[in-house]
């Protein structure tokens, strides 16, 4: 492919110029605070939520007080009165103005504007944005900003109707009126700028050049416009993305590292597992050895269902480095897991190989004197197996030859974090282990620059889990829960509770981004998120009713030591604010048998492998996402008995949190469940961070949506790459990749 861009100039400024040149300090200070904006790119890219039409009025029955809105509606009643002169005697009045939508009706109040009822006259349409109040029992919008519809001149009645006006994210004080007009003002000061997409890839795809496509989709003519003008921008945002995740992937691939090949010491751990392998454990084995022996630096991520045995297979990994006398370390994100790793491995490895390879535990809250110890270890490579949280990535932590870095639960850890540990070892290899099933959408996403290894079987000899959806306004139903957990302990069983708040008003581990609310508000459920023409009528997603209390440790454990039911059982708490030597204490003795009942937040959501646990209680359990609520299930029916899974709610039966735990409670598959999640929940939250450890930038792209668009545009960055490695005859192309890139990469996709 010859170059298609003449000149190769820098990429120009436009789309990175400070705002305040262009819209001044004040202004520039509102879309900062409210959007987080500094340039004018990041303006433009304030893609519109929906479109709304002068020809037809906003449906006003998804209104909730307290949110910000942008209405099209038509002026029913106009009244004007004076009120009591203020203290310093001037007039003052009220003009309150009716507005509808065909069914029910808002009041608009303005006061001392009494120019108001002149500008809307009975039967004027215009956009109205405020925030909804109630006064008098009646819908209320203070002050709102209006924007007439002024007929343009030269378009008939009908085209003018129906054209399309963006309403924008707003808020009260960048409104949707004042966004339509600043981000005019940024197209015209950016003015025409090269494409990265190169002109061959834009026609094959039949793509609108990058800044005409943002010009048409803020400014419409009609619908199909909009979806055109979207369709090019996912695309251009898919094809910069794939090429920068393959890009990093061809430099990931010229760093050398030291070949590891398995030896006697894999040999010993596998004659001595009281179980065989899965054929996809196996499969998975045979990958990372052959990528441990390449002598490039591995890259791979395995992703397995809840108990599918990551942990043997990266156990395995570890192994074939230690042959050579290299050292892992397994990164951790909580002491709990941490913990709970290192005693499996140590029990899987059995105490021959243990006391060769010395597995050794860091955390930061270890006793400074055993801290201390472990670190003399770790320096020395006496300790070949290193597992830890944080505590890994402190400059005092060294390695004698770090060789493999394995991340558990990859989401919990950011990309410098994962990099800082990496650091301390010459290009080691890297193993990423996620019990969180990954769309093939999302993984080409987020994760295009690693290999990929999925475990789907289980073990042999795991119970199935039955999972009940509770209603906790059925007294009876709720009350039999805890005669049922009475009946699993008098077989000798043990039982998880798991609450989202330690105390009243203390959540812990509710992720934002896994469909929890860690404010405590809300139900969990999806923002909305504008993707062309349509919309609820609304600039903020509608809120849920006032949420019922969140069932918290403390109460629910005085409860529980309360209740007929479980009179006289051992029933303790575990939470993240405990000690590490409280946490230990609790966890061994629950594994011990010494406690019946653990309740605890969600600290115990992944690693906790306790056999004889059969039965979880999920309390306030609308307030957990799909992944978290699969996971915590995943820690029941380990052993030889099944499986028994409450999910408790007060949730609404048509809420989107209730759809969330039917979900749930319909399947054992955590890959089915990814894809509900995604659907529900969109991918701004799933995908979190992408690797190049931003937001993740995504304005058009809807992963959910647009899988045809993210293969097409990965096929067309391979075959740009493939005849330009360096992407040295693309220059606007290399420049929007070196954005993206960390330093390193960067230093390697340069022209020669």
């Amino acid at each position: 492919m010859a170059s298609e861009e003449a000149g190769g100039t820098a990429l120009p400024d436009g789309f990175g110029r400070p705002l305040e040149r262009v819209v001044g300090k004040a202004t520039a200070g509102k879309l900062e605070r409210a959007f987080g904006m500094a340039t004018l790119g990041d303006l433009v890219w304030h893609l519109p939520r929906r479109y709304a039409k002068r020809g037809e009025l906003t449906d006003f029955a998804s209104l909730v007080p307290g949110e910000h809105v942008t209405l099209v509606a038509r002026v029913r009643s106009v009244e004007s009165r004076e009120l009591a002169r203020d203290q310093k005697g001037r007039r003052r009045s009220l003009t309150t103005i009716t507005i509808t939508d065909g069914e029910g009706s808002i009041d608009l109040a303005f006061f001392n504007q009494a120019f108001r009822k002149e500008q809307l006259r009975q039967g004027v349409t215009a956009l109205f944005s405020g925030t909804v109040g109630i006064y008098k029992d009646r819908w209320q919008l203070a002050h709102p900003d209006v924007e007439l519809f002024d007929e343009a001149e030269g378009i008939d009645a009908e085209e003018w109707a129906n054209q399309p006006v963006p309403i924008y994210p707003a808020t009260a004080s960048v409104t949707t009126t004042k966004l339509q007009a600043l981000v005019e003002q940024a197209l015209d000061a950016i003015g025409d700028q090269p494409d990265p997409v190169p002109p061959s890839v834009r026609m094959a795809n039949r793509l609108m050049p990058l800044v005409e496509a943002l010009r048409m989709v803020h400014a419409p003519r009609i619908e199909q416009d909009a979806y055109r003008a979207r369709h090019s921008l996912a695309w251009q945002e898919a094809f910069l993305l794939q090429t920068y995740l393959l890009a990093t992937r061809s430099w990931l691939d010229t760093l050398p590292t030291a070949p590891r090949h398995a030896g006697a010491l894999l040999a010993r751990f596998d004659a001595a597992l009281p179980w065989q392998l899965t054929d996809d454990q196996l499969a998975a084995g045979e990958a990372i050895a052959a990528d441990l022996a390449s002598g490039t630096a591995m890259h791979r991520l395995v992703q397995g269902e809840v108990g599918s045995g990551k942990t043997v297979v990266a156990t395995r990994a570890m192994l074939a480095v230690a042959e050579s006398g290299g050292q892992s370390a397994l990164l951790a994100p909580t002491e709990v897991l941490a913990v709970q790793h290192l005693r499996s491995i140590t029990r899987a490895l059995g105490p021959d190989l243990a006391a060769e390879l010395q597995p050794t535990l860091l955390t930061g809250q270890l006793p400074a004197a055993e801290r201390k110890r472990a670190m003399l270890r770790i320096a020395a490579g006496q300790a070949r197996i290193v597992v830890g949280t944080h505590a890994l990535l402190s400059e005092k932590t060294s390695f004698a030859e770090l060789g493999l870095v394995v991340i558990d639960e990859q989401h919990r850890f950011g990309v410098a974090q994962r990099e800082a540990l990496r650091a301390k070892g010459t290009h080691p290899h890297t193993l990423v282990l996620t019990a969180t099933p990954i769309p093939r959408t999302i993984a080409m996403t987020a994760f295009g620059d690693l290999d990929v290894s999925t475990i789907r079987s289980l073990p042999a000899g795991r119970s199935p889990i039955q999972t009940f959806v509770v209603d906790k306004g059925d007294v009876a139903v709720f009350h039999r829960i805890w005669g049922r957990m009475h009946e699993e302990l008098e077989r000798g069983r043990q039982a998880f509770v798991v609450c989202p708040a330690i105390s009243p008003g203390t959540l812990e581990g509710v992720s934002a981004h896994d469909g929890g609310t860690a404010g405590g508000a809300g139900d969990g459920s999806r923002s909305g998120g504008g993707s062309g023409p349509g919309g609820t009528g609304t600039d903020a997603p509608a809120s849920a009713a006032p949420a019922a209390p969140v069932d918290d440790v403390v109460t629910t454990l005085r409860q529980l030591q309360a209740s007929p039911a479980l009179a006289g059982r051992r029933i303790e708490p575990l939470t993240g604010t405990m000690s590490t030597d409280a946490k230990d204490a609790v966890m061994q003795a629950f594994r011990a048998g010494e406690i019946d009942v653990v309740v605890a937040t969600t600290v115990i959501e992944v690693g906790v492998d306790v056999p004889n646990a059969t039965m979880m209680v999920v309390l306030s359990a609308d307030r957990f996402g799909v992944s978290q609520l699969h996971q915590l299930r995943g820690r029941v029916g380990r052993g030889e008995h099944a499986g028994l899974c409450m999910l408790v709610t007060s949730a609404d039966p048509f809420s989107d949190a209730m759809v969330r735990l039917e979900a749930v409670a319909s399947t054992l598959d955590g890959f089915e469940l990814a894809e509900v999640d995604l659907e529900q929940r969109g991918e701004g939250d799933v995908l979190g961070h992408v690797q190049s450890g931003g937001r993740s930038g995504l304005r058009a792209l809807r992963v959910a949506r647009d899988g045809a668009v993210i293969e097409a545009a990965r096929a067309a960055a391979q075959e740009v790459l493939a005849d330009d490695p360096k992407l040295a005859h693309h220059t606007t192309l290399r420049l929007a990749v070196h954005a993206r890139l960390d330093p390193d990469a960067r230093a390697a996709l340069v022209t020669a």
